[in-house]
């Protein structure tokens, strides 16, 4: 017999859950907030993540609609599912936000992130990093007779996987913008 001293065939549910249901496991999530495009709401917005000791991963933010005066943020987070719950909630009741849509629940999503990666180097190298730019599909965007300037776009992870390998080719900067993120299909 077990523990519970159950009979066989009668089962250990109870009516009352005891168990937590919450998750301990950091997801990111992808977040994208209509606010009024006025002065002071993306420091609010901030403010938001600062006060509480929320991080932000990636920021994008620009006026979608010009007669409404509204613009997007785009906020890549990372936290339990408790905590990106706590951050919606507190975004919505943010007095200029109209809307807060968590892409990463909602369904598929297009993420897109533009980097320009400055790469110095001479000789075989200079060659092997035209070689992989052609493969990444980067574009040359300045060429000096000892660098070369990138500019590519895609998914985070493809921008993370060619800043690597230009690494001991000998890069030298690296600027990116912040993921720009839409819902797959009609909304």
């Amino acid at each position: 017999m077990n523990a519970l001293k159950l009979k066989k065939g009668s089962t250990s549910h109870s009516a009352y859950n005891l168990r937590p249901t919450f998750s301990d496991t950091i997801e990111q999530h992808t977040l994208a907030v209509v606010v009024d495009n006025e002065a002071g709401v993306l420091a609010r917005v901030i403010g938001l993540f600062s006060g509480r000791g929320y991080n932000i991963e990636s920021l994008t933010v620009a006026e979608v609609d010009h007669t409404g005066k509204r613009s997007r943020i785009t906020i890549v987070t990372r936290g339990t599912p408790q905590v990106i719950e706590q951050i919606k909630a507190q975004l919505g009741r943010i007095v200029p936000v109209h809307q807060v849509n968590d892409l990463t629940v909602e369904g598929p999503t297009v993420e897109r992130e533009l980097a320009l990666i400055k790469v110095a180097g001479d000789g075989d190298k200079r060659v092997e990093a035209l070689r992989l730019a052609d493969i990444f599909r980067a574009k040359v965007v300045d060429s000096t007779l000892t660098s070369f300037t990138f500019e590519l776009t895609g998914t985070p992870d493809k921008i993370d996987a060619f800043a690597e390998l230009m690494r001991p080719l000998g890069l030298a900067e690296l600027a990116r913008t912040g993921v720009a993120a839409l819902s797959r299909g009609e909304s």
